[in-house]
């Protein structure tokens, strides 16, 4: 997708396709958006636009707490229903597995899960299957969905004049979010084998 010329194409209505695309993404399942990309590009053609880098981001913001509010709803009212015993992949274990994680690392998931492609989709609905309190979902959600807005359309203003930068945006995002979740990745494995010796020293 042509992002800028799709924005130089709606002219006026340009905030309004991006507050579209981004609630979308985040809160009706719907993963295959280009959401860096798009807020990369509009911080980059902000001028052509006729739009300010702030209401850029304050827009994009909105839309993504607001999406994923309804992801949340969402998951909350029907995920459950999705999970099953006999399921190859949505198996009632998982659901436990992914309410022990949000027990435990909600607020880092929610931040740095909003900042990859797809993974940024699913994140408020697993939250909500999983019955992560909203209390403490609402202010994650809303410093996520901050800190991804202002960030991303700020690297577009930026840096969006460097082609390596706006080519491979989603690359780059997703790789500063492994190196940020590595810590939990080794800790889950830790976990998981001291569980596992444990087992085979009950099973002796």
């Amino acid at each position: 997708m042509d992002v800028q010329s799709l924005l130089e194409a709606v002219g006026p209505w340009a905030l309004a396709v991006i507050a579209g695309f981004v609630f979308i993404e985040s809160g009706l399942l719907f993963p295959f958006l280009p959401g860096d990309s798009l807020l990369v590009t509009a911080g980059l053609a902000h001028q052509a636009l006729g739009l300010s880098v702030p209401v850029i981001a304050l827009v994009a913001f909105v839309a993504a707490a607001a999406g994923d509010q309804v992801g949340y709803l969402l998951g909350d009212r029907f995920g459950a229903r999705l999970f099953k015993d006999d399921a190859r992949i949505l198996t009632t274990a998982r659901l436990r597995e992914t309410e022990a994680f949000f027990n435990r690392y909600g607020g880092r998931a929610l931040v740095l899960g909003r900042f990859v492609p797809v993974i940024r989709t699913y994140v408020p609905l697993a939250a909500g299957s999983a019955r992560y309190p909203y209390r403490r979902f609402l202010p994650w959600n809303l410093l996520g969905a901050f800190l991804w807005a202002v960030g991303v359309t700020a690297v577009g203003s930026l840096l969006g004049g460097v082609p390596f930068i706006t080519d491979n945006i989603d690359v780059l995002l997703t790789v500063i979010v492994l190196v940020s979740v590595l810590p939990i990745v080794i800790d889950q494995i830790r976990k998981r084998r001291r569980a596992s010796r444990a087992a085979r020293t009950d099973e002796g």
